[in-house]
Formats: structure tokens, sequence, C-alpha cells
């Protein structure tokens, strides 16, 4: 996934799922003027978005400081290495343990089946900074912010995006009101 050269081990973190500030930039790098956005690249990395909530991480702290933070906080908790770390956190999908970095957010640590990759974070539900998304939502943000991207948005124009992944149409930009909020919110 293109996330794992951007994010070292044991961390399993998509930024495309959970950071804003990524989201801003991994748009900005499919929009620009010199090339056009690979339908079939960015269908392949929205379909790691998945079909259920998630919480977007909306503060100050970039991707690698959020990082950088919950590695220090495994290394001063003598958290590193998988047996140790899931003898803390669980082996159960019910386990997780939450922290806070130094802007007061809260992250979620969970255990992830993996060698290389056990420590999956993101950001806590109603955290400091963060806002609650469903997928769809945020493919449908990502999807006219790439391939649209009008300061008025139409239901045309909407589903047009939407039809690069598949994704239903809308009747009318008053039914996707969430989709609309959040583009905002990307822009600004």
């Amino acid at each position: 996934m293109f996330t794992d050269t951007q994010v070292p081990p044991p961390i399993l973190f998509n930024p495309l799922k959970h950071h804003l500030g990524f989201i801003r930039k991994y748009i900005n790098d499919n929009t620009k003027v010199e090339k056009q956005p690979d339908n079939s690249s960015i269908e392949k990395d929205l379909r790691h978005l998945g079909n259920s909530l998630m919480d977007i991480y909306c503060g100050p702290l970039t991707q690698s400081t959020v990082i950088e933070e919950i590695m220090i906080f495994l290394k001063a908790n003598n958290l590193i290495g998988k047996d140790t770390f899931y003898k803390w956190i669980g082996k159960y999908p019910k386990d997780f343990k939450t922290i806070k970095l130094s802007d007061d957010s809260e992250w979620i640590l969970k255990h992830f089946n993996n060698e290389l990759r056990y420590v999956h974070p993101f950001p806590a539900r109603s955290s400091l900074h963060s806002i609650r998304v469903k997928a769809n939502t945020i493919k449908s943000a990502i999807l006219f912010l790439i391939f649209k991207d009008k300061d008025f948005i139409t239901e045309n124009d909407l589903n047009g995006a939407r039809a690069v992944c598949g994704l239903s149409p809308v009747r009318d930009v008053f039914e996707a009101e969430a989709i609309t909020e959040l583009i905002e919110i990307i822009r600004a």
C-alpha cells in the first residue's frame, strides 16, 4: 500500500483514512496541472478506506509528528516488540488502549495481526481535533476535489466524481450535505 513507505514499522497507519493534512496533500498531488489523475490508482487507494465509519484527525500535528509521538510512547513504555505489545494491548477485537498526544488529541492503539506492522493507531471517537465520517463521504469528497473541484457543487458533478469508484449517485446536493460539508473542511 502507498502508506507503507511513509510510516515506519511497527506502525500500521493509513493517513488517507485518518489524517486531514495527508488527505489534502493526496488531493493536491493528484490534481497537479502537469499530470492527469490516474483513475485506477486513485480507486485502489480509496478501496483501502473500507465501507464503515472512521475518525479523521484535523489538528495541528503532521502525520510524521503523530507517528513520532506514538513511537516515543511505545519506546518509553517498553512496548516495542510484538509479544510485549500484544501482552499489554490484548489480542481481541475489543481490546485497545487510549493515549494522548502533545496537542491533547486522543488516539486508540489496537493490535494488528502482522509480523512487521502490529500497532494500529487511529484517532479516538470524539477526540479533540477529530471528526467522524462515513467511508463513502470521504471517498466522495476526495473524488470531487480531484476530478471536479468547482466552487459550486452540483449533483451532476458530485455524481460524475463518485462514478470513478462506482459509488451510487446522490439525487441532489441537499441529500449529500455531509459530503459538501467535508469538501469545505478539506478546502479550508
